[in-house]
């Protein structure tokens, strides 16, 4: 393309050094160059604006090395640098001076000087936490029960290949609530919606934060609690039972299991969701006086 004659000249050409600095000047993109030690040798306004910093001299104790959040990334990193000479769009977190993370694209090149052989990085940050951020939470929606906050089905099909794959067992507890539909059909579907969420909070303050409540649809939610075998599983169960007599919103059932080696995690699921219901079965029996059935 030719460039428009009405342009000052010293702009029409990228290859002329005013039009080069205006560029890195102006963009708010992160220029920067670094020695092979990971020095901040120069650096364009944008990047010291993502750094929370007023000038290069403030960055001269703060390396490359320094701003990654997992080093194990930059080790990737510069693998790949070595190999190829360059990487475009490699994402990484880095720290700013003040503390704070930003998640960034970094798209670099490696430039050796003659003589010297000394290499340096020329390279460009964009930085994408906010486009992160909503991506993640749109990544939560999606794995959130919209009514109760709880996680939901799509949440465990996700979870199978990690549970399934761990070298210590886990267990589930699966909880259905009691004749909730005559429940509804009495009180009406508001207050059917608000025992659901009170219920949800109920089982939440039972578990760790790291041990997630499931609602797997309708009136039935399930604990899964990893790693835990038969007995770790079995204590929770008890505890939420003690639990329930003082604070549970309503009566409720449960089964438990914990997973058993080859099994897959539906089938330990299924194995807590058979003994809520025999036990069901038992107490109806017993509340009728007849035998229960075996």
């Amino acid at each position: 393309m030719t460039p428009s004659p009405n342009i000052p000249a010293r702009f029409r050409s990228l290859q002329d050094f005013d039009a080069l600095r205006g560029l890195v000047e102006n963009l708010r993109e992160a220029f920067y160059i670094t020695s092979a030690r990971g020095d901040i040798v120069d650096a364009s306004p944008g990047f010291l604006a993502m750094l929370g910093v007023r000038t290069l001299d403030d960055l001269r104790s703060f390396s490359m090395s320094d701003m990654i959040v997992n080093p194990k990334s930059r080790m990737e990193e510069l693998a790949v640098l070595d190999e190829h000479g360059w990487v475009r769009d490699f994402e990484l977190e880095i720290v700013r001076p003040d503390g704070g993370v930003r998640t960034v694209l970094d798209s670099t090149y490696v430039c050796r000087e003659g003589a010297s052989g000394e290499t340096y990085y020329h390279g460009v940050l964009v930085d994408i936490t906010d486009r992160k951020r909503q991506e993640d939470a749109l990544r939560e929606q999606s794995v959130r029960d919209p009514l109760t906050g709880c996680y939901n089905r799509r949440y465990l099909e996700q979870m199978e290949h990690e549970l399934e794959s761990a070298e210590a067992p886990f267990g589930c507890i699966f909880i259905d609530i009691d004749h909730f539909k005559q429940y509804n059909d009495l009180h009406g579907h508001a207050m059917g919606d608000t025992t659901l969420v009170r219920m949800s909070r109920f089982l939440m303050r039972q578990v760790r934060a790291e041990e997630p409540v499931i609602r797997l649809g309708g009136d039935e939610f399930l604990l899964l609690l990893n790693p835990a075998d038969e007995d770790a599983v079995e204590m929770v169960a008890r505890r939420l039972q003690l639990a329930a007599i003082r604070t549970a919103p309503v009566p409720f059932s449960l089964g438990w299991s914990s997973r058993r080696p080859g099994e897959t995690m539906q089938d330990t699921v299924n194995r807590a969701d058979q003994r809520l219901l025999s036990v069901r079965v038992m107490e109806r029996a017993a509340t009728r006086g007849g035998t229960p059935p075996e």
